[in-house]
């Protein structure tokens, strides 16, 4: 940055007293200067001076809105930042609660799940129970209807060979009666297979 005129109007006395000479017999502190020569440099400095104050009034008034500005602005994306910031808590809060919700959803649906598997073997048990009993029961029905098959047929067989033994008493006298030895039993019946 360049300096401003006031200070190259300063540098320029310091300049312009650096080549003033001092008095022949004087002390060493002092020096001649032209009169002409510092008067306009001191005047060149007053002009300048009131202007290089608005400048510098103007910047710094400029630096202010800009320090406001720039501070407006600050707050604004801190504010925004805030709002997001909620607005990620609002959607964490209503992820968690989706979550929440979803997990409830899953376990309802396994424990409904799961009671219906429970029913449907239960039911499955009871009708294979019922179809087992089912045809117990008809087993049951046709072993008693062989039963009495087996029973009848074995008293039908006894009264038949009681008569076919009366029958064959009745030949076997018959021929005696003729006079004519029979054989035995045994030796006429056929022998059972």
């Amino acid at each position: 940055m360049s300096n401003s005129r006031i200070e190259q109007i300063i540098e320029e006395i310091e300049d312009y007293i650096d080549t003033c000479k001092g008095p022949l017999l004087g002390s060493g502190d002092k020096i001649i200067v032209n009169r002409e020569r510092m008067e306009e440099l001191l005047r060149e400095l007053r002009l300048k001076t009131p202007e290089e104050i608005r400048r510098y009034q103007k910047i710094l008034a400029n630096k202010d809105a800009i320090m406001a500005d720039a501070q407006k602005k600050a707050s604004a994306i801190v504010e925004q930042a805030n709002l997001q910031n909620q607005e990620l808590v609002n959607e964490h809060e209503i992820m968690q609660q989706a979550y929440e919700q979803a997990n409830q959803v899953i376990d309802t649906a396994t424990r409904q799940a799961q009671e219906i598997l429970d029913n449907a073997t239960r039911d499955a048990n009871e009708i294979r129970m019922g179809a087992i009993q089912y045809t117990d029961d008809r087993l049951a029905e046709l072993q008693e209807m062989i039963r009495q098959v087996v029973e009848a047929s074995n008293a039908h067989y006894a009264g038949m060979m009681g008569n076919f033994e009366s029958f064959y008493a009745q030949l076997t006298s018959n021929r005696e009666e003729l006079g004519i030895q029979p054989q035995s039993v045994q030796e006429q019946l056929p022998e059972e297979q």
